[in-house]
């Protein structure tokens, strides 16, 4: 067993028993190469990352590699997920030095941290043109013995000419026409498959969110076919519930099989607010995206709950056969022999159809993803999803990285709470509770920690996003609850945040003032997949200023939203989150200001409170609770009657529980 053995990332205990001398990120590495003065070997990856399993077990378990790496590099195993920080800075490498990135990421550094060489996946031969990984560490070697000056100053020219790459691109415009921007987003859209771009396609949850705020016909009818397509196609577990990170193809069939946290946390909040713009007369439409609501809680609850309560981060791509060997996605496939082994002929015919599985399939070996074909019975999909969910459960289930990610049970927590409003389900609150506790008992210490497991937080400090999802997660989760204490945390964690990762533009830095110094400090403004850690401070800001009647924080989140201003003129497609928040302050085209719509009622769940978060606009602040509460400002001052009362600034409506009055208070134009 190597170093890695006592490492908290599970990915990294993965690589344990390695012959090669792994380390993890930090200053006895760093110490290391500086005393020996070789080259440093940076492998990142994550756990569910299939290609990093495959050069673990091809390269990484070779004692002829690791001869050679042994003696000559300092090699560090780098958890993308527990550093994200580390693997911003030298993803942006390799994309300088190769004009493309990935996982895993195979960087060649400086005693000192620089990157002078940088690739992603290296084969154990050579194939396809690729040399083969040992060829890669000889020639490094011999570079570095023979001509280190020419390492050293392709390294500086590297970390010199990405010193500025961090900075958030400068407006171009006086002023940002956010609707032009989505129509031109709108026009990437795929009108045969639903989504955007081609393969491989990804899920866009937040793209989705900005259309359904911008709420013209055309725009929701982009997103309602993407939802739809998506929930349709085998990037969904028809079966057990929850999506795969991206599908390998344009039409969504074949997906890359790992399951993430963040994909299905921001899913489950797409789904709800899409559900809530679906028209009454589509009842079928209503249904398919609360079908795929309920199959993520469900997963969630299932699979990825840990017992303190959190989201554990992934499951993997791959899993044992029946014969002991590894396959990706041989946990989800079927065959029409296998669904009528599991149904019986009639049933089992009937799923074949439903489902699309076929005798040739529509992935590999003969096997088929599941597809939705159809409309069918409501009632008889839901007893077959049972059935063959109940029998596969007795397949070798893919590894799950039971690490705890603040940022992602952030959002889940937001999901949640959204989810359980929305569709009137209590026990998706407790679920959003169970997280909230978990991230606060074991993540906090007067300092926010990136990560646990089995409830010990790991060393790494929060990064940006954690400290702005997880206080949106909190502040939404105390406006549900009309529990103050979650405010006060939020707004703690907020009030932290603003020393930790302010900019001197206004915006926000990726890692705190003080933590580690790399040669760069990161500040990613784009969406990848998640929002960035300046939109996630920005959505917090928001909220809370509204909850809490704090004006300095919503003038906080206006001047980091300016610095955001760029990203959406050049590349609108990846920054979904900050156009969400654009829209919402768009007043001069919506004559919307944000709203608190305070519930005066004992029960959250009630049909007050369900009628307001179904009809509110996105950024609106739906506050529960019975009248007096004390601890969220002034909301609840001299309002006992059982009503809803609407606030857009100083203007208020009157209280009223009328529905038709109701939505008039909410999208009124003030």
């Amino acid at each position: 067993m190597n170093r890695l053995a006592e490492a908290m990332s599970p990915y990294l205990r993965m690589h344990a028993d390695n012959p090669i001398d792994w380390w993890e990120w930090g200053p006895e590495a760093l110490a290391e190469a500086q005393a020996s003065q070789r080259p440093i070997l940076l492998s990142v990856g994550y756990a569910a990352c299939h290609w990093c399993h495959v050069m673990a077990h091809e390269s990484f378990s070779d004692a002829a590699v690791a001869a050679i790496v042994n003696p000559n590099f300092v090699a560090i195993k780098v958890d993308r997920e527990e550093r994200p920080d580390i693997d911003a800075l030298y993803m942006k490498a390799t994309q300088a030095l190769t004009g493309s990135g990935g996982w895993p990421n195979t960087v060649f550094l400086t005693p000192d941290g620089r990157p002078f060489f940088a690739g992603t996946y290296y084969p154990p031969v050579p194939s396809g043109g690729m040399p083969s990984f040992t060829q890669v560490l000889e020639a490094i070697d011999a570079a570095w013995r023979e001509r280190r000056d020419e390492a050293d100053a392709s390294a500086s020219a590297i970390t010199s000419h990405l010193a500025d790459a961090f900075a958030p691109p400068a407006a171009e415009g006086d002023r940002l026409d956010v609707w032009a921007v989505l129509d031109e987003v709108s026009r990437e859209f795929d009108p045969i498959h639903g989504g955007f771009g081609t393969a491989p396609k990804f899920p866009a949850p937040l793209l989705v969110d900005a259309l359904l705020v911008k709420g013209e016909p055309g725009s929701l009818d982009v997103a309602q076919r993407t939802l739809d397509a998506m929930a349709r196609g085998g990037i969904h577990d028809q079966v057990g519930g929850g999506f795969a990170r991206y599908s390998v193809d344009a039409g969504w069939v074949v997906p890359h099989f790992e399951k993430m946290l963040y994909d299905n946390a921001l899913l489950l909040g797409a789904y709800t607010r899409g559900w809530r713009r679906v028209p009454d007369h589509d009842p079928l439409l209503r249904a398919q995206f609360e079908r795929a609501a309920r199959g993520i809680v469900g997963w969630l609850e299932r699979e990825l709950r840990v017992p303190e309560g959190g989201f554990a981060a992934s499951l993997d791509a791959d899993s044992l056969d029946a014969h002991g060997r590894q396959h990706e996605g041989i946990y989800y496939c079927w065959t029409p022999e296998l669904l009528a082994d599991a149904l019986g002929e009639e049933d089992g015919a009937w799923a074949a159809e439903v489902f699309h599985v076929t005798t040739s399939g529509t992935f590999e070996h003969g096997l088929s993803t599941l597809q939705l074909r159809g409309n069918p019975d409501a009632t008889r999909l839901a007893s077959v999803s049972d059935r063959l969910l109940a029998e596969r459960q007795h397949r070798f289930a893919p590894a799950r990285d039971d690490k705890v990610v603040a940022a992602w049970n952030g959002w889940a927590i937001d999901a949640l709470v959204w989810a359980a409003e929305v569709f009137g389900e209590p026990g998706w609150l407790d679920l959003a509770l169970g997280a909230a506790e978990c991230v606060w008992r074991d993540h906090w210490d007067g300092r926010l920690h990136r990560s646990s497991l089995g409830g010990a937080a790991s060393a790494v400090a929060g990064f940006a996003e954690d400290y702005g999802a997880v206080a949106l997660g909190f502040a939404r989760l105390a406006a549900a609850r009309g529990d103050a204490e979650w405010l006060r945390r939020a707004e703690l964690l907020l009030d932290q945040a603003l020393e930790l990762f302010g900019a001197d533009d206004g915006g926000f830095f990726d890692a705190a003032a003080d933590a580690e110094q790399l040669w760069a400090r990161a500040r990613d403004v784009s969406d990848n997949p998640t929002p960035s850690g300046t939109s996630a401070l920005i959505a917090a800001l928001r909220l809370v200023a509204l909850l809490a009647e704090r004006p300095d924080l919503e003038a906080r989140a206006n001047a980091a939203a300016a610095t955001l201003v760029g990203i959406l003129e050049q590349a609108p497609r990846f920054a979904g989150s900050a156009l969400v928040d654009a829209l919402v302050a768009d007043e001069a085209r919506t004559g919307l200001r944000p709203a608190v719509a305070v519930v005066v009622d004992d029960d959250p769940m009630g049909e007050r409170a369900r009628a307001t978060w179904r009809m509110a606009p996105i950024g609106t602040a739906v506050l529960t609770g019975p009248g007096g509460t004390p601890g969220f400002a002034h909301h609840f001052d001299d309002r006992s009657e059982p009503d809803v009362y609407v606030c857009r600034g100083t203007t208020c409506f009157a209280p009223t529980s009328d529905l038709a009055e109701l939505r008039t208070a909410l999208w009124s134009r003030v």
